[in-house]
Parts: structure tokens; sequence; C-alpha cells
């Protein structure tokens, strides 16, 4: 026999935590209310893509909801529809890699509900980021549980 057959010590363990079906997201909302278009839209008429560019992977909506994202994607797909083909593989040098892997989630977002226009251009986009992130992009994009 057990020496405390009295104990009561492991009825203090919530077992509904350890269940499968009781899954809670711990992403916490960062509060951030996503790109500001006004801002966006001077500099691209200022003809500062690049930091257009910069804003809008700064300030990308987590957790905001669909609307919200859905204005920032689009945002984002017109900012990177600005830029010549030429020009994009210097833009895509100048950012870090944390802004790589957000313009990757940008891209894989608007593949995801494409436009007439957009598929092209994020293709053009994606070979670039891809070059410059490489695969480990690609997986912290897929693996990441907080969309843009």
């Amino acid at each position: 026999m057990a020496k405390s057959s009295q104990s009561r010590q492991f009825r203090k363990v919530n077992v509904d935590e350890f269940d499968e079906n009781n899954f809670v997201d711990d992403v916490v909302e960062d509060g951030q209310t996503g790109p500001d278009e006004g801002e966006v839209t001077n500099l691209l008429n200022a003809k500062k893509n690049t930091e257009a560019l910069k804003v809008v992977l700064a300030n990308r909506p987590v957790g905001g909801g669909h609307q919200l994202q859905a204005k920032a994607l689009q945002l984002a797909v017109r900012v990177l529809s600005v830029y010549r083909s030429n020009e994009i593989e210097a833009a895509v040098k100048s950012l870090s890699k944390d802004e790589i892997d957000t313009l990757m989630k940008y891209i894989y977002e608007g593949f995801a509900e494409p436009t007439d226009k957009s598929c092209g251009i994020l293709l053009s986009w994606h070979e670039k980021a891809f070059a410059e992130g490489g695969v480990g992009s690609i997986v912290r994009v897929l693996t990441d549980r907080k969309s843009v």
C-alpha cells in the first residue's frame, strides 16, 4: 500500500486545461489600428515609395478584425503596385528581416484574395522577397498564427 492513501493533492490539477478541444488562442492584440491611409497616400504622391512601404509594413493590424485587415491588405497591394519591376529588388534590399516577413504575409494574403492585377505584381514581389529572405521567411509566415 501507498504511504499516504488519504492524500488528495492530485485532485487540484485542472484536467480541462489539457483537453485538446478547449483551445484558447494566446495571441495578444497590440491595439494597432493599421497603417494610416492618408499618410501612405501623401508619401506615394510625393514619390517616396519606400517610405510608404515601410509605413505599411510597420503598422500592420494584428487581431483587429477582418475588415481592418482587408483594408490594410488593399493599401499594401496599392503600395506594391506603384513600383516598377526594376525597382522592386532595391526596395526589398532596403527592408529588415522582420519587414520582409511582414511583406511575405501581405503577399500570401494577397494570393488568398486575388484581384485582376494583383497576382502578377505579387508574384514579382514574392520572387524578390524570397531571394532576400529565403525559405526561412516563408516558413515563419506559414507557421505564424498572427495574420495580417
